[in-house]
């Protein structure tokens, strides 16, 4: 049976370079960073070129970027780290309704802790309005968190314009970039981004390390305490092979950007066509706004759930939204939030590609799904009755 996976927003394989970089360094340059013999020296070597190469992907200076063990910790230090270190100034964030749980399970727990914090809602591709953002800073905003790429729907957000919003009154900016290194353009200087999120398995490195940029002057605590790695921000023994592979990853997503991001466009584009083909389905997000590798997209009296399992059967592994969620059977508070009724938001799949995708996978893709859907549809009385209603 042929063999699909497109569920690259959930993670990503590791890719040949970043395995064949980081494998010295489990067995051969196994030294502890902050040791002073030559293997430790070695090692730190390593951890500090991973700096750079990070550094670069995003237009940051190496001293700026932080490491840690996932783009959830990278979240919570943003927000939380931030939020004490400014308390005194305010106790007001604010954020979108529709980030990762990462985001919105930390605001939660801010708030009761005493923070105040306003969820800006979306238009119905889940895009946020900087006019809403600029809108809702008060005396008291000491920070914006708006997520660069929707994890679920893929809709690219106007990060530039909110960081410029930012600036001009004073407050900081944190972007979630877990799904827009490697995919869209990020360049924190530029943008007036202050605190960027972003994680090694979801570009071809592996699970377990992630990093956070911290703009030079920004106003941060620690989490985390100890040895004082990390400058203090995050002690702990480093994951050296991790960040290794997270430093390759990143030299290699920007030096293929344009390659890599045509391709998955081209995917991208060849799945959506044929999708829309089938009676009844909508795409989700902003039609051309969007991440170059996400489909997401909702048919009409189906469980999503079904369509994953029935598609795994055939050899095709995808999603209904995001992975953190899975086993979650409530309706994507993603597609609630852009307007969609919960029977529609529950019939929605999520296909994610990458530059291993081939065509002939999407081929395949679209030779089979069709028939699932036709299969899930005639056990469904209410589509038997939608059918006889319009015809």
């Amino acid at each position: 049976m042929k063999k699909v996976y497109l569920d690259n927003s959930a993670t990503t394989r590791v890719s040949q370079e970043v395995l064949d970089a980081m494998l010295p360094f489990f067995t051969e340059t196994y030294g502890n960073p902050s040791s002073l013999h030559t293997m430790g020296q070695e090692a730190s070597a390593a951890v500090q070129k991973a700096r750079e190469q990070v550094a670069r992907a995003i237009g940051a200076d190496a001293e700026e970027i932080i490491f840690t063990s996932c783009g959830t910790e990278a979240d919570n230090l943003a927000l939380v780290g931030t939020a004490y270190a400014n308390r005194k100034k305010g106790n007001h964030i604010i954020t979108s309704s529709i980030e990762h749980p990462a985001i919105l399970r930390t605001c939660e727990f801010l708030e009761k802790e005493g923070f105040r914090v306003t969820y800006l809602p979306v238009d119905r591709y889940g895009m946020v309005s900087p006019a809403d953002v600029e809108a809702a800073i008060r005396p008291e905003t000491t920070l914006i968190s708006v997520m660069a790429v929707n994890n679920e729907i893929g809709t690219i957000q106007p990060v530039r314009e909110i960081g410029r919003i930012a600036k001009e009154h004073n407050v900081y900016f944190h972007t979630d970039a877990v799904q827009a290194v490697g995919k869209v353009p990020i360049n924190v200087k530029k943008d007036d981004i202050d605190m960027l999120s972003l994680s090694g398995h979801k570009i071809h490195a592996p699970k377990g390390v992630g990093a956070l940029y911290v703009k030079k002057g920004t106003r941060i605590q620690a989490l985390i305490h100890g040895g004082g790695q990390e400058r203090n921000m995050k002690s702990g023994t480093e994951n050296v092979p991790g960040i290794v592979g997270l430093g390759q990853a990143c030299e290699a997503a920007i030096r293929d950007f344009d390659k890599n991001t045509a391709h998955m466009k081209r995917l991208r584009d060849k799945l959506i066509e044929g999708l829309l083909k089938i009676d009844r389905v909508r795409l989700n997000g902003h039609p051309t706004i969007r991440s170059p590798n996400n489909v997401n997209v909702s048919f009409s009296f189906i469980e999503g759930e079904s369509l994953v399992l029935f598609l795994d059967m055939a050899g095709i592994e995808a999603s209904t939204g995001s992975a953190c969620s899975s086993k979650n059977l409530k309706a994507s508070h993603v597609l609630l939030a852009c307007g969609l009724p919960p029977e529609e938001a529950h019939g929605s799949l999520r296909l994610t590609n990458c530059a291993f995708n081939t065509e002939d996978e999407i081929d395949y893709v679209l030779e089979t799904l069709p028939g699932i859907v036709d299969r899930l549809r005639a056990m469904s009385p209410l589509y038997k009755e939608a059918a006889r209603t319009t015809t």
